[in-house]
Formats: structure tokens, C-alpha cells, sequence
């Protein structure tokens, strides 16, 4: 099961010892912006885990706290109160110089817009945030990551040159460089026609499958939630559910009644 939130014997609890069987874990964890009459709670409270080598899907609707949610336990944003475990190191607290280094080597990151840099190629774009970390590229590493993402004869073509859909597996590949605890994947086929989305929800869920990997994805639409583990529902802030392994059908009829009382 890709989610588990606390029960009786998987606690989490402030002060618990935590489980590296998790990716992740989000502890009581909520989220407030502003202040007085102007406040909003992004996220209320919210308490669960991500087993690793599981592929779940996160959805809700429009401010339901989705984004903030994947901020969080990607470190990208710090809780107002709660705390966020990554594998067996706790990220509330840390300064963000910890944190900037926490996200550059431990996870891995795949948005809408492929943020690559035209000027590098396939292998440079790939191999950044090693570089960037001033540590030596492994060339058998970056052959096994490119070969994993179908790109091994594009190593040195630039972005341009690329499909939308390829250039979203460079972005791929730099998530999967550093070997990460966890693949963080925000709308990553908003920007794709439907024939190369499906690609690319194949190449998340093999990754997960054969290399793995961990991936928690930020999605609206139920025809790329289906390919997930799991899909959790997020309303107002609040958990609002799971269901294991749903087809594409059963996610957009829980869509259409999430929130109901």
C-alpha cells in the first residue's frame, strides 16, 4: 500500500521514532499564510506516510491545498506547525542552506514546465545538480539514468531540438541523478499532448517498478492519477480519503461529490 496514516502501530506522533520504510511522512502538519481576517489554512492537521518504491497520486480541488501540500513534504515550503521526515532526517527547523542542499541531493523534481537551460545539452541539463553540488558526474550513472528514460542516443542534442515530451524525460532524468529518497511531480503532463503524456505517466510508473523510486504527483486529472498506486484526495486543506489502484472512471465520480458532507 503506497499510503498509511497513523494508526495504532505506525504512530506518528510528535517525538515517535520514524520508519525509513517511508519516503516521507507528514506528522499533524498544517499551513496558515496571512494573519487575523486575512488568514487561510492551506493545510489542517494533516498526518501520513509514503512507503518507499509506491507511486501515489494527490488530488482536489482547486484550493484544496494540493500545491502546498507537495511544497511541504518536498521542503520547498516549512509547515507553521507539524513536522515533515524525510526518510530518517526531520526537515522542520533547518535552515533553509540545509534545506536547499536536503532538496538538491535527496530529491528529485518534475514540473509542468521542464525548467531546462537551452544552452546546455541532454547530458549537461541531466547532470546539473551534481555539478551544482561540486561533485564528481558518474558516467555509468548518467548512461543508466538516460538509458532508463529512452534517451541514451539524445545525450548531446539540446532542448530545442527535443519533442515536448523528451524534454520532459531530460527533466526525468535530472530527478533520478542523485538516486533520490523521493520524486516530487507537479502536473507533470499539463503541458503535453495526450499521446506523449501517456509516455511519460509510463516512464513515472516504471521508474517506480523497475528502478524503485518513489514518486508523489500533483495532478488534475484522473487519467494520470489511475496509473498511480494510490490517489489520495485532499479537501480543504484536510485529508479526504484514498482509493488503491482506482481506474480513471472512479476518481472522477469521487472528484465530482469530494467535499460533500
Amino acid at each position: 500500500m503506497a499510503l498509511a496514516e497513523a494508526t495504532a502501530t505506525d504512530s506518528l506522533q510528535p517525538g515517535a521514532r520514524t520508519s525509513c520504510t517511508y519516503a516521507v511522512q507528514l506528522d499533524s502538519v498544517s499551513k496558515t499564510y496571512g494573519s487575523g481576517k486575512n488568514e487561510v489554512r492551506a493545510l489542517d492537521g494533516v498526518t501520513v506516510g509514503f512507503r518507499r518504491g509506491t507511486f501515489t497520486a494527490v488530488m482536489g480541488p482547486s484550493g484544496s491545498g494540493k500545491s502546498t501540500f507537495l511544497n511541504c513534504a518536498a521542503g520547498l515550503d516549512q509547515p507553521t506547525s507539524g513536522r515533515v521526515v524525510l526518510g530518517d532526517t526531520e526537515l522542520s527547523g533547518r535552515s533553509e542552506t540545509e534545506l536547499t542542499e536536503l532538496r538538491r541531493d535527496r530529491i528529485g523534481f518534475v514540473f509542468q514546465a521542464y525548467n531546462l537551460l537551452g544552452a546546455l545539452t541532454v547530458a549537461d541539463n541531466v547532470t546539473l545538480p551534481v555539478r551544482l553540488a561540486e561533485k564528481p558526474v558518474d558516467p555509468e550513472q548518467l548512461a543508466s539514468v538516460l538509458a532508463a528514460v529512452g534517451l541514451a542516443e539524445h545525450h548531446d542534442r539540446r532542448p530545442s531540438q527535443l519533442s515536448g515530451g523528451q524534454q520532459q524525460r531530460v527533466a526525468i532524468a535530472r530527478a533520478l541523478i542523485n538516486r533520490p529518497d523521493l520524486v516530487c511531480a507537479d502536473e507533470p503532463t499539463g503541458a503535453l499532448d495526450s499521446r506523449s503524456g501517456r509516455q511519460v505517466l509510463a516512464l513515472l510508473r516504471k521508474i517506480v517498478d523497475d528502478l524503485g523510486q518513489t514518486v508523489l504527483m500533483v495532478t488534475h486529472d484522473p487519467v494520470a492519477a489511475a496509473q498511480a498506486d494510490t490517489v489520495v484526495f485532499l479537501a480543504d486543506g484536510r485529508l479526504a480519503g484514498e482509493m488503491p489502484r482506482p481506474s480513471a472512471e472512479q476518481i472522477a465520480e469521487r472528484m465530482t461529490h469530494l467535499g460533500e458532507a
